[in-house]
């Protein structure tokens, strides 16, 4: 008769802890916070932040970048403004092998310009190399297939390529393999956006210019042409600030991050101001000391976006420090002037390599339905290897976060959903000194600083969905369950 109470129990402690969550025990608490922080989390705040960042650019050369005065001023503020917030605050120091780049001229007859060299890819002997401007004819995939050097003798030539279509790595494959001595590819942006290919596979120098410098050059072919790029490693220091709940569970936390940093060539008020704003006022509004069920962790990186400090941060604790963060939302730029609603691929349905972590797809879900509600539609954004995010999917951490696209171009049928115009890229100015606060679109920052907002509450209530971790409620209720069963008389069980 007591294996039968035993049967019982197991099933009463199976029904509460398997049970959906009801109204008013678990779904009800978490909406509740969810939109509570959402109306707080306001325009007016946003801007303040907005403001401040802006400032500090202004008095730094125009950037924020780092290493540098600029980057310094931005975590100062940052820690300020989490410390008066009443958060446990601490700055890590780490250190980084930082990419210096000694010279980078690509001069085309009588015009040069400065070019970004993209990370990982070969240098140039000293003095460069020469050869005619072959521009690549432009459509959606330039350069990413052999047919596409039909007709032109690329061999000892300086090829010029619209971004886009597929990875920076396999446009310089083709390129070598069609005789490039190297590669300039012009971005859809005004600023030379920073870009990366897979160090293995490095076949030729390749660097990027602005869309300007671009079209200039592409009336140019034929034309000699020089690119000299060389570059040095330098250790190099940088900070992060982590600020966490003195509340909530310290073994099941919810982690948000961004970069704190611009690029050296703008203010970055979008790449990444518009971010920072999202998570500092968030702060702000929650306080350190809320009343929530899981702990919420707030990462602000330094060394972006080629060493970002999440790897870092990351390494620093053991494994099962690593197994106390339930999940990671990354907050990329969300006031990109002519973006969109994009939410990061969680289920793997973009085709970008994968698997994500298991619960990444409830992220991208949970997200998804919040803008749905308020009559948003959305399309999924593939993560990518480079930026905040790579280090907590490699350690197997559920993640994902809105974002409102960068280096792509917009098309009519984006445009048609969500206004803005067509043919033109998500973010015009990003890494350009036009990236300030007159270009941040502030309906795009609203509604996705709600977002974020709405999502940390739910989970700072409950990360059942995501992790199988359930709520406070629904464990008690199973202990009960499984109290009372033991507990009852033996003649029950007949």
């Amino acid at each position: 008769m007591k294996r039968v109470s035993a049967v019982v129990a197991i099933a009463a402690l199976a029904a509460a802890m398997t049970a959906p969550a009801t109204a008013g025990a678990q779904d009800a608490p978490g909406a509740q916070l969810g939109d509570r922080l959402a109306r707080q989390v306001t325009l007016d705040g946003l801007n303040r932040h907005l403001i401040a960042v802006q400032r500090i650019a202004d008095r730094n050369g125009g950037n924020r970048a780092d290493p540098g005065n600029g980057f310094g001023e931005t975590i100062s503020y940052v820690e300020n403004t989490m410390r008066t917030a009443g958060f446990d605050v601490r700055v890590q120091e780490f250190t980084y092998d930082r990419s210096v780049t000694d010279k980078s001229v690509l001069a085309a007859g009588a015009v040069s310009y400065k070019p970004t060299p993209m990370g990982f890819a070969l240098d140039t002997p000293a003095g460069g190399v020469t050869g005619r401007l072959v521009v690549v004819p432009t459509d959606n995939d330039t350069g990413c297939q052999a047919s596409d050097y039909a007709g032109q003798d690329a061999a000892g030539s300086i090829v010029l390529l619209f971004r886009g279509g597929c990875t920076f790595t396999q446009k310089q494959i083709v390129a070598a393999e069609a005789g490039a001595k190297a590669v300039v590819v012009f971005n859809h942006s005004i600023g030379a956006a920073m870009g990366f290919i897979d160090e293995a596979q490095a076949k030729v120098p390749i660097v990027m210019v602005g869309s300007e410098a671009g079209a200039a050059l592409a009336k140019l072919a034929g034309t000699q042409t020089t690119l000299e790029v060389r570059r040095h490693v330098e250790p190099t220091v940088s900070r992060n600030v982590i600020a966490e709940t003195r509340t909530g569970r310290k073994d099941n936390v919810i982690t948000l991050g961004a970069h704190a940093d611009s690029a050296p060539t703008a203010p970055g008020m979008n790449d990444n101001g518009s971010s920072l704003a999202a998570l500092l006022e968030l702060g702000r509004q929650l306080g350190g000391s809320p009343k929530v069920r899981n702990a919420i962790r707030f990462g602000f990186w330094g060394a972006e976006p080629r060493h970002s400090g999440s790897a870092p941060y990351l390494a620093s604790l053991s494994f099962e420090q690593q197994l106390d963060i339930a999940l990671y939302l990354d907050v990329a730029p969300i006031g990109s002037g002519n973006g969109g609603y994009f939410v990061f691929d969680g289920d793997n349905s973009t085709g970008a390599p994968g698997p994500m972590p298991y619960g990444s797809d409830r992220i991208e879900q949970a997200f998804k339905n919040y803008f749905g509600r308020a009559g948003i539609p959305t399309e999924e954004a593939p993560v990518v290897g480079q930026g905040d995010y790579p280090a907590f999917i490699a350690a197997g951490i559920p993640t994902g976060g809105p974002f409102t696209g960068i280096p792509h171009i917009k098309s009519p049928a984006q445009a048609a959903k969500w206004g803005g115009t067509a043919g033109v890229s998500f973010d015009p100015c990003n890494h350009a000194p036009c990236d300030t606060l007159g270009t941040i679109n502030r309906g795009l920052i609203d509604k996705n600083a709600d977002a974020v907002a709405y999502l940390t509450g739910t989970y700072a209530t409950s990360t059942e969905d995501v992790n199988g971790v359930p709520p406070r409620a629904q464990r008690t209720a199973a202990r009960a369950a499984q109290r009372g069963a033991a507990a009852a008389p033996a003649g029950e069980s007949r």
